[in-house]
């Protein structure tokens, strides 16, 4: 995400942010829990307006304008009382917008303008380009040939459906932010404030600092933690990488290494129960599915996930002779514990909240408040006025980023919507395929690389839910919600895939490393994330949907699949010893076949590896020193 220009803790312009954001949450509270002002409850079209002109506001007060601005300058100070006063200005007509399709061309434009300035600065100049050229579509959209054909809108049409109607900024995008995620970003920011961030990695430490390879699986653990916590992958990066890429350099991984573990760790963190990011909300509304379902559905395939990274950063560790980091300062994992059950406790409560009691976005919430009361019974966990002043500003900067980010998307989710391509897009893509189901994912595959390097991973998904979701379904009958999730899986890949491979440039800055390289180390690192999804796509029961009785034989044969795999990739097999160059190929291909879940293919594969793995033991007895 990108920088703040806040200044210090008590600067103006961070009590104006700081104002502007409790302003924002109050009215979330508000709206969320049906508290009444002035005896009567803020209609959804009232409290949309409010939360968007405040924290757009905010963006324009927190976000510089380009790199390196540490000043607010005027013209951002007139672009945020404009923002304001014009949402505010539309909260008042809530009414009229429901009831008689009440619109303002002339403000209409200016909001539009000033959302795609906030996109450019969230997101970047890609990030704009794709909310700008996506949303503009409606005015061309007659023009284009084939599937991409659509129903063509004027301009003051095409305005009045991107920031007046449920197809624009009054649906789905701002509800996820206003409503779904805003709680869940909230507990985020209390979280981190109280320490939380620090206790994982403490934790992280005393129990895997010590093995060899320590930092490294510290790092995957903690940004497994953290990542669930942010739900961002570039803020999880930022916020453990520098403190665990160092420590992975100074025990022997070389920097580009380091940095490929914290970008990995890091893009898993977003699908991580219990609270994940952002983009599993927009997954739950989606497909018209409880919170809950989607947490325990991304369940196995994160811990899978997870599983392959650690064991290929011990196979590493184990082939390079790296040892884990004795510490005798760092306090056992029982005082760690002990000084830190709250965390446990509330995520606890936290995961009861949404599984049990099912209380979706008020879950978050509650937890906050037992976070805080829980707080102020240890000293180091109690805080000050400053500290509080200090967590409502991180809290507020966490909202308005995020908010930043989504709300622009509502330009493309409009334009897709009100040009029917979304229909025209999904029959085509069943067509070019023939009606096979595996050109049909060969061809979404592609779709969902193309789309995030183009944008963001959220961008990518809520256009390809819209079109390319059907089409998989219609043809191979499968899942839904395991289709969600392999788009969900592969939308994400850009980031640690080149050309563009974001976060891993990101870690690759940290680290002191070559970017290219690092991307292609994190791509080898995370290697499961390529394949799982096409597995749990034929087997919906990786995403416990369905008949769960084929995890009996399934889920085996998957794991001892990953570790034959990443013993291949890095010449080190769990508990058989160094694997030689020339059966490194045969063993990771024996791996990925043996994991893939089908019954010929894992008997096949089987016989291979018991094979392959023998010939690596009967090496390893040659080489090793005789012990006479």
């Amino acid at each position: 995400m990108a920088n703040t220009r806040l200044g210090d803790l008590y600067s103006f312009w961070s009590i104006v942010f700081v104002i502007l954001c409790v302003l924002g949450v109050t009215a979330g509270i508000v709206y969320i829990f049906g508290i009444q002002v002035a005896g009567q409850r803020l209609l959804e079209g009232q409290y949309y307006w409010v939360f968007i002109g405040l924290f757009s506001a905010a963006a324009f007060i927190a976000l510089p304008a380009y790199r390196g601005q540490t000043n607010v300058p005027f013209y951002d100070v007139i672009a945020a009382i404009t923002v304001l006063g014009i949402s505010l200005y539309f909260s008042s007509h809530a009414w009229e917008m429901m009831q008689s399709s009440w619109t303002n061309f002339p403000m209409g434009v200016v909001t539009w303008v000033l959302m795609l300035e906030i996109a450019r600065r969230s997101g970047g100049m890609p990030f704009l380009l794709v909310c700008l050229l996506l949303g503009l579509y409606p005015l061309v959209a007659d023009r284009f040939p084939g599937l991409l054909m659509g129903i063509p809108y004027s301009f003051e049409n095409m305005i009045e459906a991107h920031i007046f109607r449920v197809e624009g900024m009054m649906g789905i995008t701002t509800k996820i932010v206003a409503e779904i995620v805003l709680g869940f970003l909230v507990f985020a920011g209390v979280l981190i404030a109280t320490g939380a961030g620090d206790f994982f990695i403490k934790l992280a430490s005393a129990g895997f600092g010590k093995y060899r390879g320590g930092p490294a699986k510290v790092s995957v653990v903690a940004s497994g933690f953290f990542g669930s916590l942010s739900g961002s992958v570039f803020s999880n990066i930022a916020g453990t990488g520098s403190i665990t890429i160092p420590t992975m350099k100074k025990v022997g991984y070389p920097p580009h290494y380091a940095g490929a573990i914290e970008a990995c760790a890091s893009t898993g963190g977003v699908l991580m129960p219990p609270v994940m990011g952002a983009i599993a909300f927009v997954m739950a509304i989606t497909i018209g599915v409880d919170y809950a379902t989607v947490m325990i559905a991304a369940i196995l395939p994160s811990l899978l996930f997870y599983f392959g990274v650690l064991l290929q950063v011990d196979a590493y560790a184990a082939r390079k002779g790296l040892a884990g980091v004795i510490d005798p300062t760092l306090p056992k994992a029982r005082v760690i514990l002990a000084r830190g059950w709250l965390f446990l406790l509330v995520l606890a409560f936290l995961v009861w909240g949404l599984l049990y009691m099912r209380w979706e976005f008020y879950a978050p919430w509650y937890a906050c408040v037992l976070l805080i009361a829980l707080s102020f019974l240890q000293g180091h966990t109690r805080m000050n006025l400053r500290q509080m002043f200090e967590m409502v500003r991180q809290t507020g900067t966490l909202v308005t980023q995020t908010t930043a980010i989504i709300l622009p998307i509502a330009f493309v989710v409009s334009a897709l919507t009100i040009t029917g391509v979304t229909g025209s897009v999904t029959s085509g893509l069943i067509a070019l395929g023939g009606g096979n189901i595996f050109l049909v994912i060969l061809f979404g595959v592609l779709a969902c690389f193309i789309m995030g390097m183009a944008g963001l991973a959220i961008v990518a998904y809520i256009f390809l839910a819209v079109t390319l979701a059907p089409a998989i379904i219609e043809v191979g009958g499968l899942n839904t919600i395991a289709v969600h999730f392999f788009i969900i899986y592969y939308a994400m890949l850009s980031g640690i895939t080149p050309p563009v491979g974001a976060a891993a440039f990101l870690a690759a800055t940290i680290a002191g490393a070559r970017p290219m390289r690092t991307c292609f180390t994190a791509m080898r690192l995370g290697v499961v994330i390529y394949f799982i999804p096409l597995f749990f796509l034929f087997q919906p029961a990786l995403v416990l949907q369905g008949d769960l009785t084929p995890l009996i034989y399934v889920l085996p044969s998957i794991i001892v699949g990953i570790i034959m795999l990443s013993g291949g990739l890095e010449g080190f097999l769990l508990g058989v010893g160094h694997v030689r160059g020339i059966l490194r190929v045969p063993l990771g291909v024996a791996g990925f076949a043996f994991s893939f879940p089908g019954m010929l293919t894992t008997l096949i594969a089987g016989a291979a590896s018991i094979a392959i793995v023998g010939l690596i033991w009967m090496d390893n007895r040659k080489t090793s020193p005789d012990p006479a």
